[in-house]
């Protein structure tokens, strides 16, 4: 897809979440779509008449196989990034440029082991907890300044 294709087209509406344990630790998961090692934190698209906090939880549910997480904020404002050019043309059958999201942030209150990514429609290979310093350099180049805002935003509920 060429540069100019590509910026005239829309952003696809979506969430992220920031799933955090007891100890400050944040979920992250490998995905299986990408060649590299690509680890993110659960993200999907917004259904038409959903709401951005009712997708939270859906895909909460959907991504790792739990829903047992209590709510503890959403950020102040919507965060956008553009797919790289390679990317374009392949996700969302190519319909969308980039994403635009709305985060929230959740702490998971069950056991590890109700953590299940063999869901109806797998898109990870693994999961783990990590320090929430190490999220940036995990997340693939094109996402890095979203996951350092976000971080930083959401800081009050990781900070111990």
């Amino acid at each position: 897809m060429t540069p100019d294709a590509r910026t005239s087209l829309p952003y696809r509406r979506g969430v992220g979440i920031m799933v955090l344990n007891r100890d400050g630790r944040v979920l992250v998961a490998q995905r299986i779509d990408m060649p590299s090692e690509a680890w993110q934190m659960p993200q999907g698209g917004i259904d038409k008449g959903e709401s951005p906090i009712e997708a939270a939880r859906r895909e909460l549910c959907e991504e790792i196989g739990t829903c047992n997480g209590d709510f503890l904020g959403e950020s102040r404002d919507w965060y956008k990034y553009d797919l790289p050019a390679e990317l374009a043309g392949r996700l969302w059958r190519g319909r969308f440029r980039g994403q635009t999201q709305k985060w929230f942030a959740f702490r998971f209150a069950g056991d590890d082991s109700e953590i299940n990514l063999e869901t109806e429609t797998p898109e990870f290979l693994a999961w783990k907890w990590v320090e929430p310093v190490e999220v940036p350099q995990l997340i693939v180049p094109f996402k890095r300044d979203i996951y350092a805002a976000i971080l930083e935003e959401f800081a009050p509920y990781w900070s111990r």
